[in-house]
């Protein structure tokens, strides 16, 4: 069958399930490939305190916010949710993958280690609405921040980031 060129924009939210799916796939594949077979997903059934999965190995339980941006692509910042610093060794995963192949890495990471919070959101730039009100004014979202590249690890493979996320 041919490759037929995908419009990633008119079909988004397919394409952020699908990015999903592999990203925990590769999770549970390297928890085969050590030996362990011992990591367990989970999702939150109301997406309302800024974390799409829950990764535990052990006594390691990571809330994960998932991000994407193709390779080559302009964003340099990220909302994050504050209630994210609520959940102990809560973090964010900022995936790059490839538009033609849908392969995932190199990868940003923002967090401590394991059991440790998300660095502090406090001197965060407080995110607006991408949308404007009746009044033609962009208002402030409290809860969620925008967080610059620059503060986010950069991790090239996801070898290296099973690692940094379960140890």
């Amino acid at each position: 069958m041919p490759a037929t060129k995908i419009n990633h924009s008119q079909h988004s939210a397919f394409r952020e399930k699908l990015i999903e799916h592999i990203f925990i796939g590769e999770l549970l594949k390297y928890s085969w490939l050590d030996g362990s077979c011992s990591v367990e997903v989970s999702k939150p059934e109301v997406d309302r305190k800024g974390y799409d999965i829950i990764a535990e190995r052990g006594s390691v339980i990571r809330h994960v916010q998932l991000k994407t941006s193709r390779k080559g692509g302009k964003a340099y910042r990220q909302k994050v949710h504050t209630a994210l610093a609520e959940k102990v060794s809560g973090c964010v995963v900022w995936i790059v993958f490839d538009e033609e192949t849908l392969e995932l890495g190199p990868f940003w990471f923002f967090g401590g280690n394991a059991g440790e919070a998300l660095p502090s959101l406090e001197r965060m730039k407080i995110a607006r609405h991408t949308k404007r009100n009746n009044e033609n004014e962009r208002t402030e979202r409290p809860e969620i921040r925008d967080v610059s590249r620059k503060h986010f690890t950069k991790i090239e493979t996801m070898a290296e980031l099973y690692r940094a996320l379960l140890g």
